[in-house]
């Protein structure tokens, strides 16, 4: 996720004293989370680290620069992303092969959660190398943890696609488990993904996490076709956890009204679309909705 200014809440950040020098690190790369707003969030054992290792690779110099000078931090910073990723995971594994020990972060949150970092961890480990977790600050576990949804069963899909065929193509089916499905989506987006929802699962409970650990922190829940009301003129600026309500068991009651859930989705959308998404609705197979549809569209031509 990206990094979200500070609010004024937020515990001043301080270095940790300079009369206590770090002790040295065993050598491997350290994934270390960092906080998602809030600089508070910020782990004693993330400071030390970060303060220990040979260097920091890192996604924007100038935003993780900011975190270091915050807590006073002099470790040196090398960028890694998706774009110079191929070239420089030679260069790193050559490091620990020569005992570095190295931190890897995100602009904020913990790395490899929609962020850069599965290449890395992966041939880092191929190579025989120590990989080390450095826990802390997540927007995916701190969105669970008030949303107000069930946490027992999920499943995370990262950001949801742009375009609205490709977002109702992935929906779907997912909105046929009953697991909490969660998401990232960007604010701009929100309202056309909420339509796209609500156009599938009008019913189906949600939750809207923005904001998360700043100043305006704010979880919102309703069905899909009331946030989709609430937001469908709203600007929503940063980025946004999205979350679904697994299949419940009004939506398996819906299934009994199928043909009258079909003849209205059918005076609207081709029968294809509408078999589509009344089978991602009721959680019924496409083709017992396919079937049913195909009767009765011969059944409304024959009275024609």
């Amino acid at each position: 996720m990206r990094p979200l200014t500070t609010p004024p809440f937020a515990a001043k950040a301080r270095p940790m004293s300079d009369d206590q020098p770090e002790k040295p690190l065993p050598p491997g790369l350290y994934v270390t989370a960092t906080p998602i707003g809030n600089l508070a969030d910020m782990t004693h054992r993330a400071v030390s680290v970060l303060k220990s290792v040979d260097f920091i690779l890192c996604e924007d110099s100038r935003i993780t620069g900011k975190l270091l000078q915050a807590y006073g931090i002099p470790t040196k910073m090398r960028p890694y992303h998706d774009h110079n990723g191929d070239k420089m995971r030679p260069a790193i594994l050559a490091a620990l092969e020569d005992n570095k020990a190295i931190a890897l972060v995100s602009d904020a949150g913990t790395p490899l959660i929609s962020d850069p970092g599965f290449k890395l961890v992966r041939d880092v480990r191929k190579a025989g190398h120590k990989v080390f977790t450095v826990p802390g600050a997540s927007a995916l576990t701190a969105a669970l943890s008030i949303a107000g949804l069930p946490t027992d069963r999920f499943c995370f899909h990262g950001f949801l696609p742009a375009r609205s065929a490709a977002r109702k193509k992935l929906l779907q089916p997912l909105l046929a488990r009953e697991r909490t499905q969660v998401f990232y989506d960007s604010g701009p987006r929100l309202p056309a993904s909420l339509a796209d929802i609500a156009s599938l699962a009008p019913d189906r409970p949600l939750a809207v996490a923005r904001e998360l650990t700043k100043l305006h922190e704010e979880i919102i829940n309703g069905s899909a076709k009331e946030l989709a009301t609430l937001y469908q003129d709203k600007t929503v600026k940063g980025e946004i956890v999205l979350l679904i309500h697994g299949r419940t068991d009004s939506d398996t009651h819906q299934a009994d009204n199928l043909d009258s859930l079909l003849k209205a989705a059918m005076e609207k959308q081709s029968l294809r679309d509408a078999v589509a998404d009344i089978a991602a609705l009721t959680g019924l197979p496409k083709n017992t909705c396919y079937e049913r549809a195909l009767v009765l569209r011969a059944h409304q031509k024959k009275n024609e």
